[in-house]
């Protein structure tokens, strides 16, 4: 919601609380005012009936858009009929035209005429601010231009076709000057010279012409121009940006103007009675002179400031058309000047300041973007060539890179991310294919009873290793085999030991040979025991190896996409901060506005002041909705609205101080 629909709706909302027909309105009140029905049946005529449609068709209805195109005003106006009134008027020659208006018809014609005036009023506000906003980016282009000698030699790069183009414009034009003067005053020399000159003689005389305007243009103009092009570059810039802060300037004192002195009805909480209504009038003619004299003088930069407001205001009391300076017959006839009047401001003066306005931005504003960017334009085109060949003639080799590129991307994708996060779901699923292993499941179990075999058929062999008597029970050989389960081959260390005092005959004739195998599986088994126990701890550890499998990929995955969003998007965050760094610019510019601001006698800012600290509390608000929730962002309006009004500078103030600290959190 910008403030200039407010300021619109504000007025609108006025205007409905107005009575339609005031007693001293009514020519006959006495008898007009005391029968209750009157009224009503004076709006059952069949004009009334339609100037009250349309009056409803001038109101601000919708919430989101209470401003009405200019276009639609002024079909309004039309189909009421009201405007060609005043034309059939300034046709006769007495006030006595056709048949008189009843009180009601001139009180719903002066209540259409003031909603039409209050569209209009929105109209130009939303075109005065709209236009003062795009001047300060011009006025940093030229800031910049102005800030180092690099930026202004690149502009006078960027200007130089220019340049060229007014030089050799000015040579030709001299050169026909010159021409034209030697022909008138050598007619007759040259009539009989020409019997006896050359083919070559005329263009001679020609190029010497030229050339004589050449050297004096050089002597007079081109010497500056080409031994300090910088300088020239950074005084025009110089002038394009005084240029362009004065029509700010000039354009934000009419904001101003038009803010603090149109349509200046009452407020909100005040009741509306039958002298506001008298009032309105006087005042509703007074803003439609006030609009139309701002937007004629707005572009006017040969005067200042203080030149353009008393221009304004003077020729607001200067008015002819105002009801002071027109003839008492003819004040029932006013709402129809008024609505000419109207239609004139949009069909003529609007249009015309607009032009105007864009004509001075665009000589004054920053240069084209073919004029700025010409240079890397021809440098593209003239290589475009060049650069097209090697790629013609590198087309196998791009075909491959962008093949091998996506070959790369692919794999990468599917081997360190997909792979990866598919072995943690099936980790956590306890799939069993999925399952760390460095040995096989039965391994174990087999060798285990391989060496319990050897074990108890040895001791059965050898009873005598085992137990120290030549026979052996069963019940010895299953506590030998319980005993092997746990790890203990006695019976063979001992065979052993015995068997290594003579190696040579144990190794022929003994068991040596068979006891050494046997601890050979005998270490196996513990091996495989150790194998076993790091495999369980794997196990246990499954899931954090899947993981640590997939946090490469997904490290990689996540800064890839995260610097793609940069580019190409942004994150919510980023675009946060930019509107956020952009609100707290604005608050500079205000504060800036207060803290050098020349207060009037009554402590209020100036028409120019007030029309630059609207233009940016008007931003602010358009940024409210991007910064806070809605909650907040009704009392930030609020307070935005305390520092719109003139109240006082230092009331202003406390506003900004207020924003500032309240709002903080939304505007970091």
């Amino acid at each position: 919601m910008s403030l200039v629909a407010d300021q619109v709706r504000r007025l609108d909302a006025y205007l409905d609380r107005l009575p339609v027909l005031s007693e001293e309105g009514s020519e006959d009140g006495a008898s007009e005012a005391g029968h209750p029905f009157a009224a009503a049946e004076a709006l059952d005529v069949p004009r009334l009936d339609h100037l009250m449609s349309i009056i409803r068709s001038l109101s601000t209805t919708s919430s989101s858009q209470p401003l009405l195109s200019v276009e639609r005003v002024k079909i309004l106006l039309d189909e009421s009929g009201i405007p060609a009134i005043a034309n059939r008027v300034d046709d006769t020659s007495s006030g006595a035209y056709a048949q008189p208006k009843t009180p009601y018809e001139n009180e719903i014609e002066w209540l259409l005429v003031s909603k039409a005036t209050v569209q209009v009023y929105g109209a130009i506000l939303n075109t005065l601010v709209d236009s003062i906003i795009p001047l300060s980016d011009d006025m940093w282009y030229w800031d910049g231009v102005l800030s180092s000698y690099t930026y202004s030699s690149i502009y006078a790069v960027q200007t130089s076709p220019l340049r060229l183009w007014a030089w050799s414009h000015d040579i030709y034009q001299a050169s026909r000057s010159r021409l034209r003067l030697m022909s008138a005053a050598d007619a007759s020399a040259q009539l009989v010279e020409s019997t006896r000159s050359t083919i070559s003689q005329p263009w001679s005389r020609f190029y010497g012409v030229v050339r004589e305007s050449i050297r004096e243009h050089s002597f007079a103009n081109l010497q500056r121009k080409v031994l300090s092009p910088v300088a020239l570059c950074r005084a025009e810039a110089r002038h394009k940006q005084a240029q362009l802060r004065k029509l700010r300037e000039m354009t934000a004192s009419g904001l101003g103007v038009l803010m603090d002195e149109g349509l200046q009805l009452g407020h909100d909480d005040e009741p509306a009675g039958a002298q506001d209504h008298e009032d309105l009038k006087g005042v509703v003619e007074r803003s439609v002179a006030l609009m139309d004299m701002v937007l004629k003088e707005a572009c006017s930069l040969e005067a200042n400031i203080h030149d353009f407001e008393e221009k304004v205001f003077a020729g607001v009391e200067e008015d002819a058309e105002l009801s002071l300076h027109v003839e008492g017959n003819m004040s029932s006839y006013r709402p129809s000047t008024l609505a000419r009047r109207l239609i004139q401001i949009i069909d003529k003066t609007l249009p015309q300041h607009v032009n105007a306005m864009q004509a001075l931005a665009t000589h004054n504003g920053r240069p084209p973007v073919l004029l700025r960017y010409w240079l890397p334009a021809l440098i593209g085109i003239t290589s475009s060539s060049t650069i097209l060949r090697i790629l013609v003639n590198r087309k196998a080799d791009i075909i491959d890179w962008i093949t091998e590129f996506g070959s790369t991307l692919r794999d990468f994708w599917l081997n360190w991310v997909v792979e990866p996060t598919t072995k943690v779901i099936k980790t956590i699923r306890h799939d069993e294919s999925s399952e760390i292993a460095i040995m096989s499941r039965d391994s174990l179990k087999a060798d285990r009873e391989s060496l319990e075999r050897m074990v108890v058929e040895f001791a059965a062999d050898k009873p005598h290793f085992a137990v120290g008597n030549s026979s052996i029970t069963d019940t010895q050989l299953a506590e030998i085999r319980s005993k092997v389960a746990e790890g203990d081959v006695t019976p063979v260390l001992r065979a052993y030991e015995q068997e290594l005092r003579s190696p040579f005959l144990g190794a022929i004739r003994g068991d040596l040979v068979r006891s050494l195998l046997i601890q050979v599986q005998k270490t196996k088994v513990d091996l495989e025991v150790a194998m076993t126990g790091i495999d369980s701890l794997l196990k246990s550890q499954e899931l954090v190896f899947g993981f640590v499998g997939l946090t490469p990929g997904i490290f990689v995955s996540v800064g890839v996409f995260q610097y793609l969003r940069s580019i190409f998007g942004g994150r919510s965050g980023r675009r946060h901060s930019k509107v956020s760094g952009k609100a707290i610019r604005i608050l500079r510019n205000i504060d800036r506005i207060l803290s050098e601001a020349r207060p009037t006698e009554n402590n209020v800012l100036s028409y120019k002041d007030h029309g630059l600290l609207l233009c940016e509390v008007h931003v602010l608000r358009n940024l409210a909705s991007k910064l806070m929730p809605d909650n907040i962002q009704k009392e930030f309006l609020e307070d935005l609205e305390d520092l719109a009004n003139v109240k006082g500078v230092h009331i202003q103030a406390k506003a900004l101080e207020r924003i500032r600290w309240a709002y903080a959190r939304w505007l970091r």
